[in-house]
């Protein structure tokens, strides 16, 4: 495997395990303010980041390359309301669909086809991702100062499927 692209799938296994620590610290946080229903959407959201990451380290192993871990970035502590979190978890979204993009293309210029099927899931995988991410904040802007709303918008959020 070409030395970049392997350096490019290592750096974003990272990115994919950081997205779920963030995830993870936002379910806690929804949790701590009783918000249950966003804590379960928040909590999903983290399992299926560390499956990503998952997923792009079996295939490194298996096209007989190196795992280097880096470090994990923390999460930052005030995280603030549940509009300004979704927005925040948008924002972050729409960065690792540029870091997809980034190294489908380098994959492409490299001609290593393997690493663009693979890399495809992904691409199509962020398409849903940012969807979700921009319905959620549409939807809590929409709620702002309506505590009836933001209350129903947690029951809601709270029926998204566990895993």
């Amino acid at each position: 495997m070409n030395k970049a692209i392997q350096k490019a799938l290592n750096e974003q296994i990272v990115a994919e395990f950081s997205a779920a620590y963030l995830y993870l610290a936002m379910s806690a946080h929804f949790e701590e303010q009783n918000f249950n229903g966003f804590a379960r959407w928040m909590r999903s959201q983290s399992e299926e980041e560390a499956q990503h990451a998952m997923r792009l380290y079996r295939y490194l192993l298996e096209r007989g390359g190196h795992v280097e871990l880096g470090e994990v970035v923390a999460p930052p502590k005030d995280l603030g309301t549940p509009l300004e979190i979704f927005t925040a978890a948008r924002d972050h979204e729409r960065a690792v669909t540029k870091s997809i993009h980034a190294i489908y293309e380098l994959a492409r210029s490299n001609k290593d086809y393997a690493t663009e099927i693979e890399l495809q899931w992904f691409v199509t995988e962020q398409v849903e991702e940012e969807s979700s991410a921009e319905l959620a904040v549409e939807q809590l802007t929409r709620a702002e100062g309506d505590i009836s709303a933001l209350m129903l918008l947690d029951h809601q959020f709270g029926q998204r499927d566990e895993g």
